[in-house]
């Protein structure tokens, strides 16, 4: 049996506080895009874990897709598997790519084995493997709260839309973005803002990371402006990066433009 895990952007990104626990709160919008890997699993005599793809630099027992058939298989009879992961999504990227190949390995074992768990209880299962491993159980826009973790559904589509993404070959890792941030209260709701047509985003929805990240690595702030400059409507990082996507209204072909990058061009369908 084969599926998908399929990445997300972040639509809007408010640092909102510190937290006693060391942990921020966060406000976002959490939004599926079609970039994908692809995961497998077959029955076999000896569980066994096969990468393939993106190089996956981490021990197999430490890959999220590992980490949720353990915690699986410490509730329910799940039996011998040979496991198989294209890497498609770019790490570091800010895309939620292993918190999503984590997701879609639950719900897989789920369906392959017959186990009939409920959505919420694999929401949970999914929460404990990582703050965004449960948006991707559901899989549809929501707005997100906490440590990310807290979802509300939130009425949007950007079906029709054409995606720009790119990333350079930089890592901004996560514990730096955040130690650079400086947590305040957004002047406007992003639950506000999200609503209004995309055209009104540029200028009202940020990216709170892009204050500290742009300096410390330009290329992630060359590559936003060059979107803006190619057309795009709204432009923004992903995440803690280094992706940064743009919305287009039209079709675009500008892999030429970043040969030194990963650059993802295509329709939004949901």
């Amino acid at each position: 049996m084969i599926c998908f895990p399929n990445a997300k952007i972040n639509l809007g990104l408010n640092i909102v506080r510190k937290r006693v626990d060391g942990y921020h709160d966060i406000e976002t919008v959490f939004y599926p895009i079609p970039v994908k890997d692809a995961l497998e699993i077959t029955p076999a005599d000896a569980t066994s874990f096969t990468p393939s793809g993106i190089p996956v630099d981490a021990p197999a027992e430490k890959n999220l897709v590992m980490r949720a058939l353990a915690k699986l298989k410490e509730r329910y009879p799940v039996p011998e598997l040979q496991i198989g992961l294209l890497k498609a999504i770019p790490f570091g990227a800010g895309l939620g790519g292993g918190s999503s190949d984590a997701a879609f390995m639950l719900k897989l074992v789920n369906d392959f084995c017959g186990l009939h768990i409920p959505g919420e209880e694999l929401e949970r299962m999914a929460s404990e493997l990582g703050a965004d491993c449960a948006f991707f159980i559901r899989n549809t826009p929501v707005f997100a709260s906490g440590i990310g973790n807290v979802f509300e559904p939130v009425g949007l589509s950007l079906k029709g839309w054409h995606l720009c993404l790119v990333k350079p070959d930089v890592a901004v890792p996560t514990s730096l973005a955040y130690s650079m941030v400086n947590p305040h209260e957004p002047a406007c709701s992003l639950k506000e803002i999200i609503l209004r047509p995309v055209e009104e985003w540029k200028g009202l929805m940020e990216n709170d990371f892009e204050h500290s990240v742009f300096p410390k690595y330009p290329i992630i702030q060359h590559i936003k402006q060059m979107l803006y400059e190619e057309g795009a409507v709204y432009a923004s990082m992903s995440g803690s990066g280094s992706s940064v996507f743009g919305l287009f209204k039209e079709e675009t072909n500008l892999k030429s433009l970043f040969p030194d990058c990963f650059v993802w061009e295509g329709a939004l369908r949901v």
